[in-house]
């Protein structure tokens, strides 16, 4: 059905991450500071940036299985990252 199956998978955890900041920023506006409400989201998305890696690393085979290691170990650190600046940018003058 899809002509490249393996790039829509590889391309979950980048949007994933892309939705951490498409969360954070209306959050921020609609939520008090430090609300419980905002942040929530974000840990349940870093959480799943995590267990896509890991379903990535599970599915591939051989060699490949390497090449998603070394993916999971770039971008888990960079969302990691995002992930930060989103909560401070969700919780405000909140902490």
């Amino acid at each position: 059905m899809f002509p490249y199956p393996d790039a829509y998978r590889q391309m979950l955890p980048p949007l994933t991450t892309v939705a951490m900041i498409m969360w954070a920023i209306p959050a921020a506006l609609i939520f008090p500071d430090g609300s419980a409400m905002a942040n929530y989201p974000l840990f349940m998305l870093f959480a799943l940036v995590l267990v896509e890696h890991l379903y990535l690393i599970w599915q591939a085979q051989g060699m490949s299985r390497l090449d998603q290691c070394f993916y999971a170990l770039v971008h888990c650190p960079l969302a990691f990252v995002v992930w930060t600046f989103s909560i401070m940018h969700v919780g405000g003058k909140g902490f």
